[in-house]
């Protein structure tokens, strides 16, 4: 009877030892799924969190650029669009109104800045409007690619993949047609490196359609390119000097070119724009999201509107420590 009882004892023991592994495997099991649920939760509260702010510094921006294109004529870097915004505290700009306030909100800091679009060299004017390549516009490339230190086959590599690629816009199914870039780094589609990428991303842009320079904003790598005959040392004298006073018309550029350089037209070179990059980031506690934005001003004065043409959004992450 003695041993029955101990085997009864021990059957037990170890049933409510299994029980016990059970009931605490689902408990585990029931708590990570919990935590697992909040952090999801914590992760889409922060993600719309920061959609929202980005939208709101994204609308602030396009209101400084509405009022300032009814307030002037030209566009140089001396007005309130060009100076960029420090990382601050978010609730340092919401302190004038009383209803607002940070107190057990999450941490969170914005940064940003507005820079011309057309201080870049704009690609799509190497290409015409029958899609062949303008010779005015490639010598302007191969131009700026010296001045930039970029290999001297690059204008040519550029303008012959980006006629076949915008040629493959308009229906041409030739299997050799590489994909249309819409950035910078989508050059790279077009057989360019990496490090030549790179040399011309300060200096190119790619716009909807063909573009002036800024000769306000533009670097003197890009006005050597817009303006044929210039060297170096010319293109930084007009620099200094818009640094001093910026021009107010396409006359006023003209009057400070050397002998013997080509006076730009209107087409090429201006002194106003209508195309801005919208640069945003967002720390939220220990989390970072950045966006770029690309925006036109439009209308009769360029203060009517300004549209949002594009918006690209980098993902919430977790810098490393």
């Amino acid at each position: 009877m003695s041993r029955a009882r101990g085997r009864q004892r021990g059957a037990a023991l170890l049933l409510a030892m299994l029980i016990l592994t059970l009931v605490a495997t689902l408990a585990a099991g029931m708590a990570w799924q919990q935590t697992r649920a909040v952090q999801i939760e914590a992760a889409e509260r922060a993600s719309v969190q920061a959609q929202w702010i980005l939208d709101a510094s994204l609308d602030w921006a396009r209101l400084i650029l509405r009022e300032d294109g009814r307030t002037g004529s030209i566009d140089h870097l001396g007005e309130p669009w060009a100076t960029p915004l420090a990382e601050a505290r978010l609730s340092s700009f919401l302190a004038a109104d009383r209803d607002n306030t940070d107190s057990g909100g999450p941490e969170a800091f914005i940064s940003g800045a507005i820079s011309d679009a057309q201080a870049k060299y704009n690609l799509r004017n190497l290409i015409d409007s029958n899609g062949k390549i303008s010779q005015v516009e490639l010598k302007a490339l191969q131009r700026l690619c010296e001045a930039a230190g970029v290999p001297t086959d690059t204008p040519a590599r550029l303008a012959q993949g980006l006629a076949l690629a915008w040629a493959g816009e308009s229906g041409d199914e030739r299997s050799d047609v590489p994909l249309a870039p819409k950035r910078v780094a989508d050059l790279a589609w077009l057989g360019l490196d990496p490090a030549t990428v790179a040399r011309l991303a300060p200096f190119v842009t790619l716009l909807p359609t063909s573009t002036p320079v800024n000769a306000n904003t533009a670097p003197r790598e890009v006005l050597i390119a817009a303006i044929d005959g210039l060297d170096l040392g010319s293109a930084e004298r007009l620099v200094q000097t818009r640094q001093r006073s910026p021009f107010d018309s396409l006359e006023a550029v003209k009057a400070l070119l050397p002998q013997g350089v080509v006076a730009p037209v209107a087409s090429r070179l201006s002194v106003s724009s209508s195309y801005f990059e919208v640069h945003g980031r967002l720390r939220l506690e220990e989390r970072i999201v950045e966006e770029e934005s690309l925006v036109e001003r439009r209308g009769a004065d360029k203060g009517r509107d300004v549209v949002t043409l594009r918006r690209e959004r980098h993902p919430l992450y977790v810098p490393q420590q």
